[in-house]
């Protein structure tokens, strides 16, 4: 009897959770059905892996601490020995990536078994993602420090950056998924308090600490990922003041500082990879306004004094996405083949603004990669669990 009230309780949750976008998420399941039981199967076979696993001893930090490197930055090869170069755009393959990687992974994890849940209501998988979730936030043993002061490391120049905040992009499907499971019921008590209490952490961090506070200031995708993280994590915590803050600033700073009348992203399109940064920020401003569009006052219909909307940004790449050809600004030094993806942005619109041309765009795309920096910059895998009703 109790086994069959839990799993009444579970289809009730999940139809709350259906409710919201209807059609949309049902077409949306539909098309990556095989892609959600095929990700889930492997995240379930998943032990947790978090920042104690392995160390760097060109990190300044301890045990616990995240630790990453500056992605562009190489060794001078007139002297060796000397603080490291940039080379904007080429990643450094002798960098230290081993906590990021296992940051990815976790996102992974999560992400895929929270998707399966919506899906088809599988609470055995998010009692697994719990595992997870508890030894990288909850298990003294595991667990990471709630800060980034040890990352995106220069050897040679810095210990760390407020530019390393972006790293921590990957836990924006694990703090959706825990919205999720709260919901759900599947954590609760005092487990749910201890991730509580480390993203509150965190969040105080990255709004008080001079890093956060650069990062917040800066005019690129890092300031939209920022903005994208304050709401994710706000959310979880149900911290409305947070989220009033991350609508202003998108509103006030992102759009009209950011987007170009046309639609495009001036500053990511004078990078060496214009094609994949224009990609990642419209994906990351898109990702804000469905994080604060059920609170934020038709913030995915918002247009500035000049003009510049959401809409537009997404207008505008649009046609490149369709046919990469059409691309009139310069190739991508690393990585131009592998985009474009299915990017989430294509599936938050055609649901907002009713677009099936965007719709079928999203589903014929590749939804899967084998490429570690697909994986790096598409933080956000499992849109599903974006268009939930929590």
């Amino acid at each position: 009897m109790k086994k069959l009230v839990l799993i009444s309780i579970s289809l009730m949750c999940l139809q709350s959770l259906r409710a919201q976008e209807g059609g949309w998420l049902r077409r949306a399941l539909a098309v990556r059905s095989a892609q959600i039981q095929k990700d889930a199967a492997w995240a379930m076979q998943q032990q947790p892996v978090t920042v104690t696993a392995a160390s760097c001893d060109r990190s300044a930090g301890g045990k616990h601490d995240f630790y990453s490197e500056g992605d562009y930055w190489w060794p001078d090869p007139k002297h060796r020995d000397s603080p490291y170069v940039q080379r904007d755009g080429q990643t450094n393959p002798g960098n230290f990536v081993a906590h990021r990687q296992a940051m990815v992974r976790f996102s992974r994890v999560v992400g895929a078994l929270a998707a399966a849940y919506v899906a088809d209501g599988d609470r055995a998988g998010l009692d697994h993602a719990k595992r997870h979730i508890l030894a990288w936030f909850a298990d003294s043993a595991t667990r990471m420090a709630p800060h980034l002061l040890y990352a995106q490391a220069i050897k040679g120049r810095a210990t760390g950056r407020g530019i390393g905040i972006i790293d921590t992009i990957h836990l924006l499907e694990v703090a959706q998924a825990l919205r999720i499971m709260e919901k759900a019921g599947v954590i609760k008590g005092r487990e749910l308090e201890a991730v509580r209490r480390w993203f509150r952490e965190y969040l105080q961090w990255m709004t008080e600490h001079p890093y956060g506070k650069d990062e917040m200031h800066a005019k690129n995708n890092h300031g939209t990922c920022w903005v994208m993280q304050v709401a994710a994590f706000a959310s979880f915590l149900k911290d409305t003041t947070w989220l009033q803050f991350c609508e202003r600033r998108y509103k006030e700073v992102l759009l009209p500082g950011q987007m170009a009348e046309d639609g495009s992203f001036p500053l990511e399109l004078r990078r060496t990879k214009p094609f994949g940064y224009a990609l990642f920020n419209l994906d990351a401003m898109t990702t804000i306004c469905q994080i604060l569009g059920p609170r934020g006052g038709g913030i995915w219909k918002f247009g500035d004094a000049q003009g510049k909307s959401i809409g537009k940004g997404i207008s505008f790449m649009f046609p490149y996405v369709q046919q990469k050809s059409l691309w009139p600004y310069g190739k991508d030094v690393m990585y131009w083949e592998e985009w474009p993806m299915a990017h989430p942005f294509l599936l938050f619109a055609a649901a907002v603004y009713g677009k099936e041309d965007y719709f079928r765009l999203w589903e014929r795309l590749p939804h899967s990669s084998e490429v570690e920096e697909v994986w790096r910059n598409l933080p956000v895998r499992n849109p599903e669990i974006w268009m939930v009703n929590i």
